[in-house]
């Protein structure tokens, strides 16, 4: 079993930064790709970053330059800097890993975060 817990959400004025945190446990063999997507009620879920095992990273255009994402390989967590958040990134944030577990037939599935709410608003 493999469960993420997404993390440091908040409210933040226009132009300020925020960083979340997604902690991988359980069973893992293989962190295929983690990232993060977002959701507001108005629109369906919306790719964000994605960090591919070997190091590639992908970002949707509306936050390149702006955000970040890295990784703590000792830690299985995942970290998304916000730089120069504006009031379009107000969403619920979720953690995303595709995930080779750690057992016989190895496994492989998709996992979600909880969630994590974004508000960018003066």
């Amino acid at each position: 079993h493999v469960q993420l817990v997404d993390s440091g959400g908040g409210l933040v004025q226009p132009g300020g930064s925020l960083r979340l945190s997604c902690a991988a446990s359980g069973s893992i063999f293989r962190l295929n790709r983690i990232g993060w997507y977002r959701q507001t009620p108005e629109y369906d879920r919306e790719f964000v970053a994605m960090l591919v095992d070997g190091g590639q990273t992908n970002y949707a255009d509306s936050v390149k330059g702006r955000f970040t994402i890295s990784r703590d390989n000792a830690k299985d967590t995942v970290y998304l800097q916000m730089n120069s958040l504006i009031p379009e990134d107000t969403a619920v944030y979720s953690c995303y890993a595709d995930v080779t577990a750690f057992n016989a037939g190895r496994d492989r599935g998709n996992y979600w975060g909880q969630g994590t709410q974004v508000t960018v608003s003066s």
